[in-house]
């Protein structure tokens, strides 16, 4: 088990994928093994190609939109009617709140 991945070469092998499977104790059959090592080289064969990408001076995007959302401000609200939202619940006692007992 000496097999070290090149580090130049995008590309993972059936036996990796078995390699490594078998030290996390996954059941992979070798059909599977085969599509998992094709799916992995793909994604970092375009790894390697997004690296290569010279983004020299771009700043990050945090918003595709480059909109902010206004938030209202942070202030107490004080108008908040216990009686009506009380009077919705199902079931109220000496301006609690009942709710069923999850935990035994």
């Amino acid at each position: 088990m000496s097999q070290q991945p090149s580090t130049t070469d995008s590309s993972v092998s059936r036996q990796e994928i078995l390699v490594v499977a078998n030290l996390a104790r996954l059941g992979v059959d070798a059909d599977t093994a085969d599509s998992y090592a094709s799916d992995i080289s793909k994604i970092l064969a375009l790894m390697q190609t997004l690296s290569s990408v010279d983004t020299t001076g771009l700043t990050p995007l945090a918003n595709i939109h480059e909109a902010c959302q206004e938030l209202r401000a942070d202030v107490a609200n004080h108008d908040i009617n216990r009686e009506r939202n009380q009077s919705m619940a199902p079931a109220v006692e000496q301006g609690l709140y009942l709710v069923p007992q999850v935990i035994e």
